[in-house]
């Protein structure tokens, strides 16, 4: 099913996912964030961006059933076809040139952490919220593309923190690590989310892209000039044996049940 996007005022569409019942993502989800964003593009120009999910879960990162037998084939080749769609979805997000508001519904782990912190503001609803860029411990090392949106997102030292010891962290840490800029009860969640999306007004928002874009040039020339540490060691990285008896030692912890495909050596 298509995401539900609809126009909550005459200049904020908010755009709801549902590829699944946690958002796990995979290429399905990606292609949808691509088809969504081009309707945002075509059908609603005039419009800043609410970005939500459903239930008790914004996003819960990579789908481990797609994601965990690819890295096991250790095909350096599919997996360097594969970041580079994962990397263009994040980017367009990351640098979307109208508002872009995070309405964090539920948990963000890993890689629906990063979709959270794409976006220019996050608003999370009060309650039981999880956060974590957990990638390391479940042996999937940071994309040097991601280290870079992190570190503009949330500072330096958070992103240290986050990315290397991939704690789980509540609302309160979030907030205190800048995760998360506003808490609102859960039933104001939307109404928040679009009020501070209407702040720029449609005619600003050529200003708006300029400024944005002059906010992340350093964080693009980083991007650019870490590009090749992706390319060079990434895919080698996240095939690795280590990497492998993390991952399905991940699976079994979350799944509950052994691996079903073919592990390397």
């Amino acid at each position: 099913m298509p995401w539900i996007i609809e126009r909550k005022h005459p200049h904020v569409a908010v755009v709801t996912m549902n590829t699944n019942k946690v958002n796990a993502q995979n290429p399905t989800f990606f292609a949808d964030l691509h088809a969504a964003f081009d309707r945002l593009e075509a059908e609603f120009a005039d419009c800043a961006v609410v970005l939500t999910g459903s239930g008790a879960v914004f996003t819960a990162g990579l789908d481990f059933d797609h994601h965990f037998p690819m890295f096991a084939r250790q095909s350096i080749k599919e997996i360097d076809a594969w970041f580079d769609e994962y990397r263009a979805t994040n980017l367009r997000l990351f640098t979307y040139p109208r508002p872009t508001v995070a309405a964090i519904n539920g948990h963000a782990y890993a890689g629906g952490f990063i979709t959270a912190i794409d976006c220019d503001h996050r608003i999370a609803s009060e309650g039981p919220l999880q956060f974590a860029l957990n990638e390391v411990p479940i042996g999937i090392p940071m994309p040097a593309v991601y280290c870079e949106i992190i570190k503009h997102a949330i500072g330096p030292r958070s992103a240290f923190e986050l990315t290397l010891f991939g704690q789980v962290y509540d609302l309160a840490a979030a907030t205190r690590l800048g995760v998360v800029q506003q808490t609102v009860a859960p039933d104001k969640l939307l109404d928040a989310a679009v009020v501070w999306a209407a702040l720029v007004p449609p005619d600003c928002y050529t200003a708006y892209a300029f400024s944005k874009r002059a906010l992340q040039a350093t964080t693009m020339t980083a991007i650019d000039a870490a590009a090749r540490l992706d390319r060079d060691l990434l895919s080698r990285a996240m095939s690795d044996l280590g990497s492998i008896r993390a991952h399905t030692r991940r699976y079994k912890e979350l799944k509950g049940r052994d691996v079903t495909w073919p592990l390397p050596g």
